[in-house]
């Protein structure tokens, strides 16, 4: 009979054919007289039955434990008490890498039993572990369901440089490099970028990294991310951006649960229902019903804290069984420079944060788009004007109104699993105290 070389998701398909498998040997348990052999490769695993002695004697030869790289001849038959209801009968076997030592955390248990700190110590094969390689197989659809969702929307996706002349922030807590003898910094995110190709397209996006030098390790917070952006031109407010941000999480989520059923389900991942129109109140009736229910008066503090975030995201549980939750109108003084204020009162912005269950997932809002507004605006910040006259440019020749907003990826993927620590979600953690692996 032809082998077939094929993956573990694929063997239902080959019920009575004879196939080739290749992967890491993930366990081996003897039960009686026979030998269970559970091979892994990058999408699942498989269960091997060793009734004779042959596939257990080329392990042993090559002195071959868990983990060894093999491959695997057999034939997929229906067993519906084996994992996925197939596994390989008639198995012979071929050691490709051999390990020989034990490893230093055990990833063939359906959780890892280590610490967060050997989990990421050891990265390159606690991501390995099936349930830890779900996450980011979800991220890798979750951007993928970004891009598809604003193609079909006629963006564009551009790449922006990350070592640039300017902090795009106001200057806080930017990593600051030696460029060949001048000053420059990591980015803080595409905003100036995505901004000057408003001109251009229009409509664009990136999916990349940014930078944060923030001296704490929350478990909200790491200093590199990935980051969602997108800027789009002709908009009426905040309010139209609101609107195709809508669209883009109902892509990604859909795009999860057409591509991502068995790692949803590995993660424990529950996926929320979008809302038509997710509900939105302003920063000044939040800041009212948080005193209103809790007595602690923090109408004049600019944000929100963490504890607050939580309260609202029950209350629009409560008020609209909605996960998501709108705020809008942040203060200008907790906004950047480059944003576009309430009209009629300039103390607030046409700015918002995306609650996803209660926890900010996503800034965004409109931003100035008068020339004359960004002088001005800079000159209110006490800001000089020479280190933005290439982004300025863009406003001396013309800009629509335009807006935009940023997606942190690993929050997203933390709060879609429940997760209660950043670095869970993160594939190489980057924060106070770590650098590698």
């Amino acid at each position: 009979m032809m082998t077939t070389h094929i993956r573990t998701t694929q063997t239902a398909e080959h019920i009575g054919q004879r196939v080739k498998l290749k992967g890491w040997l993930h366990a081996r348990r003897r039960m009686g007289g026979v030998t269970f052999l559970i091979l892994r490769d990058g999408w699942g695993t498989i269960q091997a039955v060793c009734a004779s002695g042959e596939a257990i004697e080329a392990l042993e030869r090559a002195g071959a434990g868990v983990e060894s790289v093999v491959e695997v001849e057999g034939t997929p038959a229906a067993q519906s008490r084996a994992p996925g209801g197939v596994e390989l009968i008639e198995p012979a076997l071929t050691v490709i890498s051999p390990v020989r030592e034990a490893a230093p955390v055990t990833i063939n248990k359906p959780t890892i039993q280590a610490g967060q700190a050997a989990i990421l110590d050891h990265a390159p094969l606690t991501l390995r572990h099936p349930a830890r390689r779900a996450i980011f197989r979800m991220s890798a659809e979750a951007m993928a369901g970004f891009r598809a969702t604003l193609g079909a929307q006629g963006f564009t996706e551009i790449q922006s440089p990350k070592i640039v002349a300017s902090a795009t922030e106001s200057g806080a807590n930017v990593f600051g490099i030696d460029y060949f003898g001048t000053r420059a910094y990591l980015a803080q995110s595409p905003q100036f970028y995505k901004q000057i190709m408003v001109g251009v397209f229009e409509r664009v996006f990136e999916v990349g990294p940014v930078f944060r030098a923030e001296p704490h390790a929350t478990p909200r917070h790491i200093n590199e991310y990935v980051s969602l952006d997108i800027e789009m031109g002709f908009i009426e407010n905040h309010f139209s951006v609101m609107a195709v941000l809508r669209g883009v999480l109902a892509g990604m989520l859909g795009r999860l649960e057409e591509t991502c059923g068995a790692e949803l389900a590995l993660s424990g991942a529950i996926v929320p229902q979008v809302p038509e129109r997710i509900p939105h109140v302003h920063f000044q009736e939040a800041k009212a019903l948080l005193f209103e229910a809790t007595g602690e008066d923090t109408r004049e503090e600019p944000d929100l804290s963490p504890g607050e975030e939580r309260w609202l995201g029950q209350w629009a549980q409560r008020q609209w069984g909605s996960d998501f939750l709108f705020v809008t109108g942040y203060p200008m003084v907790k906004r950047p420079f480059y944003t576009h204020p309430e009209a009629g009162d300039s103390r607030w912005s046409n700015s918002f944060d995306l609650l996803f269950r209660g926890m900010e997932l996503v800034t965004g809002g409109q931003r100035l788009h008068l020339f004359e507004s960004y002088v001005e605006a800079l000159k209110r910040a006490g800001m000089p004007q020479a280190p933005f006259e290439h982004y300025l440019e863009a406003f001396r020749f013309g800009m629509p109104p335009h807006g935009g907003f940023a997606i942190g990826l690993e929050r997203f993927l933390m709060q879609l699993t429940g997760e209660s620590n950043l670095r869970a979600t993160t594939l190489f953690p980057r924060d106070l105290h770590r650098l590698s692996p």
